[in-house]
């Protein structure tokens, strides 16, 4: 049996009956009241492993104590029969990075001077991810800093209406929250004009950091444009440290974000200049392109950012889908056609989905048939995110991601 077991601590007792949480991995994404019996025999390894056995393959085990005979597992005290949060929702993935508005033309397929009104939405590719696993029933937080202003606040509050853990927020006096205006093209694609000189997320320093939070952490998400100035960069190689040290799992989407950076090389090399420090990354085929200089449908320029070391590549190719690299299997998974509307978000929604899926069960990184099943089920949220104005209100629920499956895809 594989996965699923909290990593916890838990308080030996010489009871050899033991309470048993059972919980079915359609409550893992959908979580209901779960099921408890007495485990009626001593917890020695060989016996659990022999009972299990006997269970249906898709039950995962919480244990309410700990047998000291029981070496193999550590599990958190369920107590009076109601587990706490940390132990039913999935490992937590810690996002880093920028969180803004994002002012989107109310019409399509017009410039910034043309367009007669704008959409206020929450954005920012970290916050965006973090909001994305939440939504699909995980475990997020969000570490990155915010003007003490009334969208600083009002983008916090929205953090936590969508269920991500904020213990990371800070507030900067002295510096606002950061704008962006959205151009978007007939097709739904976009363009950025960027307000943040300084912003507040800029600003975040090393000493500022909610150590601890990362510390619990099962995935560490980041992108790049927390690398383009300082104090911010130092922040990012630090939590990034912390988390290596760690053994969390480091995951990359580099977001390219070309008006943000001096130029373009300077991009390239800040992009670069941490990318071996990630155990899988994310990237576009469009950034493919650009940090290649090369085609991305070229699989020799794709493989030019493998390095030994990496668990995983995928290269997102819009509602073509996605392609996959591991040092074992590579392939390909088709996306979904649908009305697209604004394409804000949808990566970030796909990353969120995948990322989800690696906290609860990284074995997918090594087994060829789930990783096409989350892929699957992530090109889904990409390109339901797609169908309406501004990121996070766009983003999918399982319910809808798996209804789009169902109608099948390209």
């Amino acid at each position: 049996m594989t996965g699923g077991i909290s990593p916890t601590e838990g308080n030996a007792d010489p009871n050899p009956t033991t309470r048993i949480r059972l919980i079915t991995l359609r409550q893992v994404m959908n979580p209901h009241p779960a099921v408890f019996i007495s485990w009626p025999f001593p917890l020695h390894s060989s016996s659990i492993h022999h009972r299990c056995t006997e269970l249906p393959c898709s039950i995962l085990l919480w244990s309410t104590r700990v047998s000291p005979n029981f070496p193999l597992l550590s599990m958190a005290p369920l107590g009076d029969g109601v587990a706490p949060a940390a132990a039913a929702a999935p490992g937590l993935v810690v996002s880093f990075g920028e969180m803004l508005i994002d002012f989107v033309p109310d019409v399509a397929g017009v410039s910034l001077a043309e367009s007669g009104g704008f959409v206020k939405a929450p954005g920012g590719a970290p916050a965006n991810v973090a909001c994305a696993i939440s939504k699909l029933g995980g475990s997020s937080a969000f570490v990155g800093k915010f003007g003490d202003d009334e969208f600083g606040h009002m983008l916090v509050d929205i953090l936590k209406k969508n269920g991500v853990n904020a213990d990371g927020c800070l507030f900067d006096q002295h510096a606002r929250t950061a704008l962006a205006f959205v151009t978007l093209k007939s097709n739904g694609e976009r363009e950025f004009m960027f307000y943040r000189n300084p912003s507040a997320d800029m600003l975040l320093t090393e000493a500022e950091l909610n150590l601890d939070l990362i510390r619990r952490a099962r995935v560490f998400h980041y992108g790049s444009i927390s690398l383009i100035t300082e104090p911010c960069r130092s922040a990012h190689m630090a939590a990034m440290r912390v988390a290596k040290a760690g053994g969390i799992l480091c995951s990359y989407d580099p977001n390219v974000r070309l008006p943000l950076w001096p130029s373009e090389q300077a991009a390239r090399d800040g992009i670069m200049s941490i990318w071996k420090e990630a155990d899988f990354i994310k990237v576009s085929d469009d950034e493919v392109a650009f940090l290649t200089q090369g085609d991305a449908n070229d699989e020799k320029n794709v493989l030019s950012l493998w390095f030994e070391g990496l668990k995983l590549l995928i290269v997102t190719d819009g509602e073509k889908g996605c392609r996959y690299f591991t040092k074992d299997f590579k392939g390909s998974v088709p996306g979904y056609a649908v009305k697209t509307i604004d394409t804000t978000g949808a990566g970030d929604a796909f990353v969120g989905s995948l990322l989800l899926n690696v906290s609860k069960d990284d074995s997918i990184f090594h087994n060829e048939a789930k990783l096409r099943e989350v892929l699957q089920f992530s090109n889904a949220c990409g390109a339901i995110c797609t169908t309406q104005k501004g990121a996070i209100p766009a983003l999918p629920t399982t319910a809808a991601a798996l209804e789009l499956i169902s109608k099948g895809s390209n």
